[in-house]
């Protein structure tokens, strides 16, 4: 019995830094409209429900898989499971073979969703700025340095993914998933004169906790 309770390990349900969740669940949130700029250029757009519910599945599968085996195998005590690393191949020392596969097959990966990536952020940048997804050559061939570049600076100086996701998923979720719809709600409202005192508190509430999941990241 003694044994058993020195390797128990006591994981509380809520902690004080469960912002850190928050700002990497607005990001999930605000992804959606980059799936819309993918959707609607698909050539049979009646698949769309289809095809998106089973990404959906197969993303939520796979993040599940590896994050419910990786905490419960890793080893606690001794060590305690804030040890686990952001990165998750990171968890496994240098020398590991498979690892070192998992690393060559992820830079491969890398490869090919950055097109993807790149042109995601054209659309959304360029198309609004410009009114046109490929201005120029010149355009195109800025926007690619200032990402490649951002990242490269990442790696060097920040690298740590897990902040780099809550981080910039609650600056962009500050804009895109509270500031911009309750805004043009309000003011949809507000044109045809059925905006209400209740709908313009709850709307403004919405906006005050988007602007707080943001400002709690830097306490974290």
């Amino acid at each position: 019995m003694e044994l058993l309770q020195s390797h128990t390990t006591l994981i509380k349900e809520i902690r004080f830094q469960f912002p850190q969740l928050t700002g990497v669940l607005t990001l999930a949130f605000f992804i959606h409209n980059c799936i819309i700029t993918l959707l609607k250029n698909n050539k049979n757009q009646e698949n769309n429900v289809r095809d998106l519910s089973i990404a959906y599945m197969l993303v939520t599968l796979t993040y599940l898989y590896i994050g419910v085996l990786v905490f419960v195998s890793f080893p606690s005590p001794p060590l305690s499971k804030d040890c686990i690393e952001q990165n998750f191949l990171d968890n496994f020392p240098s020398s590991d073979i498979l690892s070192f596969i998992a690393r060559i097959f992820l830079l491969f990966q890398m490869m090919t969703v950055y097109p993807l990536l790149g042109y995601l952020a054209r659309v959304q940048l360029l198309g609004h700025i410009f009114g046109d997804v490929y201005p120029s050559i010149f355009h195109v061939l800025i926007l690619n340095l200032v990402i490649v570049g951002a990242g490269v600076l990442m790696a060097c100086f920040y690298p740590n993914i897990g902040g780099i996701i809550r981080y910039s998923g609650a600056a962009c979720g500050l804009a895109f998933v509270f500031i911009y719809p309750s805004l043009i709600y309000i003011i949809s409202l507000y044109q045809e004169e059925r905006l209400t005192w209740p709908k313009l508190i709850f709307h403004i509430f919405i906006i005050i906790l988007g602007l707080a999941n943001l400002i709690v990241q830097f306490f974290m």
